[in-house]
């Protein structure tokens, strides 16, 4: 082989290898400490958009389960407001059953009437002045609640109603005679039936979207699992490469060193 000085092949070829190989090694680095296959648009073009829309994807349903609890935490808010005026209810058949009676005397009935005048008063009060994240929670007749597209035709609103002693047709009754004590008992059943309604219609709806939190969980998980098996690394593969490809840059760096200094054995000839 002819001896020249114009150029260093044998160096160019190490030093291209070198290259080749230094990039290699950075890449593999760039895996190891972001934990990422595709680390840019360059790695994996259309990886990368199918892991952004997985990503968007598992954001948006992460964000539906948290608006399903708090749905069913203004539901439960209801459910416990509902219980109370139950409560309330069950103290007005006591009263009114009292009233209906013919051994108490117009006195004591004035007493019973004050009694479940301030109990439909309290009714009033829950239904406005009970909240749930600052908003009144029987203002309206529904609760709106966003859902992810996958669950949303399950989910459409949550129904609380509105509660007030006319609602439940209280108003207008009293316990100041024994027949208006009896219209008022037979007004305060009918009540008592339709707050429990009302509380069934809450569980149903706390059971619902239980069921619809759930399966977004499932789907996060799925998802999330798509999105790792597209984008993250394969960390055994990537040290094993870590090795190979330092190897190779240390053995790259002896090969191009003994590749330039081959050039001063023309040196020799000038002696």
């Amino acid at each position: 082989m002819a001896l020249s000085i114009l150029n260093n092949i044998p160096a160019l070829s190490a030093q291209n290898d070198l290259q080749s190989t230094q990039a290699s090694l950075q890449n593999t680095l760039l895996q190891l400490a972001s934990g990422q296959r595709i680390n840019s648009g360059a790695d994996d073009a259309a990886g990368l958009a199918i892991a952004n829309g997985l990503g968007a994807n598992i954001t948006a349903l992460n964000q539906s389960a948290m608006n399903a609890n708090d749905g069913i935490g203004a539901l439960q808010v209801a459910d416990g407001a509902l219980g109370q005026v139950t409560n309330l209810l069950n103290r007005s058949v006591t009263i009114a059953t009292e009233s209906a009676t013919g051994t108490v005397s117009n006195s004591q009935r004035t007493a019973l009437d004050t009694e479940y005048t301030a109990i439909k008063n309290e009714i009033d009060q829950i239904g406005q002045n009970t909240t749930f994240n600052a908003t009144s929670v029987f203002t309206a007749s529904t609760t709106s609640i966003f859902m992810s597209d996958a669950v949303a035709n399950s989910i459409i609103g949550v129904s609380v109603g509105t509660l007030s002693s006319s609602g439940l047709s209280l108003s207008g009754t009293d316990l100041t005679t024994d027949t208006n004590a009896q219209t008022a008992l037979s007004a305060i059943d009918t009540a008592i039936s339709s707050v429990a309604d009302t509380r069934g219609s809450i569980g149903a709806s706390v059971n619902r979207l239980q069921a619809a939190s759930n399966v977004i969980s499932v789907q996060v998980q799925n998802l999330t699992a798509a999105q790792d098996a597209i984008q993250g690394a394969n960390i055994a593969t990537e040290v094993s490469n870590l090795s190979k490809y330092s190897i190779l840059n240390q053995t790259g760096i002896a090969a191009l060193a003994q590749a330039n200094s081959q050039q001063q054995n023309i040196l020799q000839l000038l002696h």
